[in-house]
């Protein structure tokens, strides 16, 4: 059994909450060790503010880089069938040859770092022809202003937003941009039980 995609509790946390809505997305809610959501929770939401208080600017690219690792060693020592992949700057790009979206193709689902005002996790589950799935952690009521993109109030288990691929691919700093090139991180999940093969996976052309 799966359950539905979580929204973020605080601020902050759109990184914790995408990897677990990652795992949630990918595996029956039985087959998920306890042990994953500790240490994603642990080893995530490590940045201080100018404060000096641990959490309050979110999780850090080292921190995603490291729980993208520690999957794969859980994975292999534990027998989890997950695989990961930790992409960064020209790298993480959507399109005909992007690694996320074959990813996608394979079955798999993608957390990425874009912007949202500031910048911010989401998973990537899906995609057509024309726009990508995407579950964003941070609870929103009110329609978009901008065009094209759509608020999903019926898919909980997959998405609550469609997004043109034209946004994603822009260097600024603006909705859903992926923004700088040498700024961009992303992590791919994969299932490996359920991947999909080359032979039955469905090519869309960007």
């Amino acid at each position: 059994m799966k359950n539905p995609l979580s929204y973020q509790t605080t601020e902050y946390d759109c990184g914790p909450t995408s990897m677990m809505n990652a795992i949630s997305f990918l595996f029956e809610r039985e087959e998920i060790p306890p042990d994953v959501i500790k240490y994603i929770m642990l080893y995530c939401l490590d940045v201080y503010n100018d404060q000096g208080e641990v959490g309050k600017r979110g999780t850090s690219c080292m921190a995603m880089m490291f729980i993208s690792n520690w999957l794969n060693q859980f994975g292999k020592v534990k027998n989890f069938r997950i695989e990961t992949d930790y992409l960064t700057k020209e790298e993480v790009f959507m399109g005909q040859t992007s690694k996320i979206v074959a990813g996608i193709q394979q079955g798999g689902v993608a957390v990425v770092r874009l912007y949202f005002e500031e910048e911010h996790y989401v998973l990537l589950t899906g995609i057509d022809n024309e726009e990508v799935y995407l579950f964003d952690p941070y609870y929103r009521t009110q329609p978009f202003k901008e065009e094209g993109i759509e608020l999903i109030k019926d898919a909980p288990m997959k998405m609550n937003r469609k997004v043109p691929f034209s946004y994603f691919n822009k260097e600024s700093k603006e909705i859903y941009a992926l923004g700088p090139q040498n700024t961009r991180e992303a992590v791919v999940l994969i299932n490996k039980t359920t991947q999909r093969t080359q032979e039955n996976t469905i090519e869309y052309f960007i």
